[in-house]
């Protein structure tokens, strides 16, 4: 079984930082790709950022050049550095990822439980 768990949420004053982890843990193959979602309450979830095993990334309009997605391939660990904060990027953020399992299997996707951003003074 795989497991996605996010941390590094919390409240933080408009310009500020925060940088979020995701570790996948349990029987992992091959991650694929992984990606950071936000949704806040009546919206649909976005994708805000997305990084694949060749290292290609893509991020949503309204944070380039203030998010930076990123991965510790030996941890299994994705991160997402956040700088700049706004109160609209106040949100919960989850991760998810695309996993092969076992070799030769369909890939698989996976989602984290959340973690509360909040940005405000």
């Amino acid at each position: 079984q795989v497991q996605l768990v996010e941390s590094g949420g919390g409240l933080v004053q408009p310009g500020g930082s925060l940088r979020l982890s995701c570790a996948a843990s349990g029987s992992i193959f091959r991650i694929v790709a992984m990606a950071w979602y936000r949704q806040t309450p009546g919206k649909q979830r976005e994708l805000v950022a997305s990084v694949r095993s060749d290292g290609s990334t893509t991020y949503v309009a309204s944070v380039k050049g203030r998010f930076t997605i990123s991965g510790d391939n030996a941890k299994n660990t994705l991160y997402l550095q956040m700088n700049s904060l706004k109160p609209a990027d106040t949100a919960i953020y989850s991760c998810a990822a695309n996993i092969e399992v076992v070799p030769g299997t369909p890939i698989q996707n996976y989602w984290g439980q959340g973690t509360q951003v909040t940005v405000s003074s």
